[in-house]
């Protein structure tokens, strides 16, 4: 395999230089929200969340959110297994729309093909339908590309996977982060495992003898989430998938201390281990084994753990403190992760 890559960055994924180009895109892409000043579709909030909302009119709010499988569909390829992905296309865009209190209702996805393979993209739909299942959603129409100049892979069997969430909420329900106070706490649902990012940097340090473990398919958290949010106030949520812990500051100015995480997943051990990577990095690019997050208020927070606690494996694991940047505390060794 040659030298492992200790870093995302080393791996080949730059994650402050995407952060750049993205700042350029987004320039562009809020002129646009002009277009529709005023009309039905009218821009809630500004990009950079998790999903972004448009005005329906009639105290209504759509949330529309778009996200693919990334680097997870070379595993796919290397070990002739294609019915996990979809679950993971249909998890990484509904765990994020749900991060603004809405409900998903439908989706549309593109599968993008090096070369058309009739089995493999049936073992990609009924991964779509579990997705969808667990999702309750429908899966409403999409696009297949056949595109062999663009698309590489394994013995022609190539692929990108993606698709776009749309769900809806009542607009004085959408959850912004705008209440979030220091002193809120943070509380945390378990992971499956890597879920979906971090794929450049697990694969190149992982013998494929592992790799299996990585195609556990990603978590769905809509019914929990919903169930909570529908009988409790939440101030803020978090989907925590690429960058691992810095999903957090994309909520609110404020800082986060994380001093009860759980014990990593054997698969996450196993990365560090076998890349010699250090612990910022790791929470810096993986879930870490809790794949969403809710900050609440400490009242509401003790309510929750006693009514979805035990069910939904809920643990506390930290604070909204004063002081900006995010501060895990791990057997009483303090790291920057930023």
């Amino acid at each position: 395999m040659g030298e492992k890559p200790d870093s995302y960055s080393k791996a080949g994924v730059d994650i402050k230089r995407e952060e750049q180009a993205i700042a350029g895109i987004k320039n562009w892409v809020r002129k646009t929200f002009k277009f529709r000043e005023g009309k039905v579709g009218q821009v809630l909030a500004d990009v950079g969340t998790f999903a972004n909302l448009v005005d329906l009119g009639g105290g209504k709010a759509l949330v529309v959110c778009t996200d693919g499988v990334g680097s997870k569909v070379l595993v796919a390829q290397e070990l002739k297994k294609y019915d996990t992905v979809g679950i993971d296309m249909i998890a990484m865009n509904v765990n994020d729309a749900i991060c603004l209190g809405a409900e998903p209702i439908c989706l549309v996805d593109y599968l993008a093909m090096q070369k058309i393979d009739y089995e493999v993209a049936k073992e990609i739909a009924a991964g779509i339908y579990a997705g969808a299942e667990q999702a309750g959603i429908a899966v409403i129409g999409g696009e297949t590309a056949s595109l062999p100049e663009v698309i590489s892979g394994l013995d022609d069997r190539g692929f990108d996977l993606a698709g776009t969430a749309v769900a809806i909420v009542d607009k004085d329900k959408v959850v912004t982060g705008e209440k979030i106070r220091p002193g809120d706490k943070i509380l945390g649902l378990p992971s499956s495992g890597v879920h979906s990012n971090g794929f450049t940097l697990a694969r190149k340090v992982l013998s494929k003898n592992m790799w299996i473990n990585l195609l556990t398919p990603t978590r769905i958290y809509v019914k929990e989430v919903l169930e909570i949010i529908s009988k409790h106030e939440v101030h803020g949520m978090a989907h925590i998938t690429g960058s691992g812990l810095l999903n957090l500051p994309r909520l609110c100015d404020h800082g986060f201390r994380l001093d009860n995480m759980p014990e990593p997943l054997m698969i996450f051990k196993q990365i560090q281990s076998e890349g010699d990577i250090s612990t910022e990095e790791m929470y810096k690019t993986f879930n870490m084994g809790i794949g969403f997050m809710i900050i609440t208020s400490p009242e509401s927070a003790e309510k929750i753990l006693a009514d979805y606690g035990e069910e939904y494996q809920i643990r506390e694991v930290g604070e909204v403190v004063e002081e900006p940047g995010v501060k895990l505390i791990i057997d009483d060794k303090e790291y920057l992760i930023d």
